[in-house]
């Protein structure tokens, strides 16, 4: 299922701090992993943008929203979710914010805690912690197979 993720709500739980300046790109990294682990689309909604910061991103497989400081992450959450229409059901709301969960409901998307997501997150990482080259490793059986296969020698 695909999540949209109130960031700001997010850091701290993941034992971030809020007052680094480096703390969005940082939690944006733990989403790219979780995504290459489970496959699911996230995006992430950051607010207090300040001019010119503003906008939406790519950010390899994440989509960052980033809300300028007249606006909250928590209306552009509610606002994604209306423009998703019965759609909204597909998705989960990352939050502990008890109004933003409340939206999820209202919309029909499931609401997960911050701090549940947590516990996903660190439970995919942990089963994903492969590497890219040990994922692509081929064992001798299938080498085997291969080459019957190919008409190799055995």
């Amino acid at each position: 299922m695909p999540y949209l993720i109130d960031g700001h709500n997010l850091i701290p739980k993941l034992g971030l701090r809020l007052d680094n300046p480096d703390d969005e790109m940082e939690l944006v990294r733990f989403l790219q992993d979780f995504v290459r682990i489970k496959r699911q689309p996230v995006e992430v909604y950051f607010d207090g943008a300040p001019a010119g910061a503003a906008g939406t991103r790519k950010l390899g497989t994440v989509k960052a929203h980033f809300i300028p400081l007249t606006r909250t992450a928590d209306s552009a959450i509610r606002a994604r979710l209306e423009s998703m229409g019965k759609a909204a059901k597909n998705w989960t709301v990352v939050s502990s914010d008890r109004e933003v969960q409340g939206a999820a409901k209202v919309n029909g998307a499931a609401a997960l805690s911050a701090e549940g997501f947590v516990k996903l997150l660190r439970a995919a990482l942990a089963s994903g912690s492969k590497t890219e080259a040990e994922e692509k490793q081929v064992s001798p059986k299938e080498v085997d197979e291969w080459l019957k296969i190919f008409g190799g020698k055995e």
